[in-house]
């Protein structure tokens, strides 16, 4: 068998059976082509791996210049390797679960305030169909907290306008169901009336946000729109931080981390909680600013 078509039925079975998202898939993809090189190169047959022989390709990443988060995507790709060569009766056991995946430094996402939301958001022409568009888009994106992947793929049957509820089909097709309020009703409802129509022409598009010749919006067009958005506001900033902004201000508001990870979509506590780290930081530079 061919490295090649190794690394796609590996990559099949993240997607098949182990249910990664794409993404995941693509990197663990990655990692596992890297080690396969390495081995390859040292002349080290798959079926003899060691953990000595995964050490010294690890040391080896490091004096490359891999930086600690690559070094830990490496492990994880190679344990999830290790897990499916298991699975496929080529190793006893998975050598790759001794390794320690180093700590990487947290970096605090970034958030905007209210009144940055506000101004950002403000600079969107709403006389135009695009601008129409945008307006319920960027508007569900921050109110709901979505990911980009999850607003180009919010499916129209999804959006259900009288209950102002969505269901959201988020990482390794997790569905979730988020609420949202009466401004992002009220854009919504424009966007369907006047533009959406106009843009489809009839034709059956299942996805809520289309493009200009109406079919689903891509990610790409996103972020092209996101960047004009900040060029006119001048406010610095990712269509990823809406999201992290609607956590830290539900956190700040008062809402409960299990809450939050629900609408956020995430499978692990942990990963919210970063968003306390936020808040704690916003109370001490408040603190700094007027008791210092």
């Amino acid at each position: 068998m061919t490295k090649d078509i190794f690394l796609n039925q590996f990559y099949t079975d993240l997607l098949l059976v182990k249910r990664d998202s794409k993404q995941t898939a693509i990197t663990y993809k990655i990692s596992a082509e890297e080690f396969l090189d390495w081995l390859a190169t040292e002349r080290i047959k798959l079926k003899d791996v060691s953990v000595q022989n995964l050490l010294y390709y690890l040391i080896k990443r490091q004096t490359d210049g891999c930086s600690e988060l690559t070094i830990a995507k490496d492990i994880s790709g190679i344990r999830a390797l290790g897990d499916y060569l298991v699975r496929k009766g080529m190793w006893e056991e998975n050598v790759a679960l001794a390794l320690d995946k180093p700590k990487a430094a947290k970096h605090l996402p970034k958030v905007l305030s209210v009144e940055q939301i506000d101004s950002l958001l403000g600079c969107i022409d709403t006389s135009t169909p695009s601008g129409k568009r945008d307006d319920a888009l960027f508007e569900l994106i921050y109110s709901c907290g979505l990911r980009i992947s999850e607003a180009c793929t919010l499916l129209l049957a999804n959006v259900h306008l009288d209950e102002k509820l969505i269901l959201v089909r988020g990482k390794g097709d997790k569905e979730r169901i988020v609420p949202f309020g009466d401004r992002a009703l009220e854009k919504i409802l424009v966007y369907l009336n006047e533009v959406r129509p106009e843009l489809v022409k009839g034709r059956n598009v299942p996805e809520l946000f289309v493009n200009y010749r109406g079919q689903p919006i891509s990610r790409k067009g996103v972020w092209k729109r996101f960047q004009e958005l900040e060029a006119l506001s001048g406010v610095e900033a990712k269509v990823h931080t809406l999201r992290h902004s609607f956590a830290t201000h539900l956190l700040s508001g008062g809402a409960d981390l299990r809450s939050l990870q629900e609408l956020l979509g995430h499978s692990d506590l942990s990963t919210t909680t970063i968003y306390t780290h936020v808040t704690d930081r916003q109370l001490e530079d408040a603190h700094e600013k007027y008791f210092q």
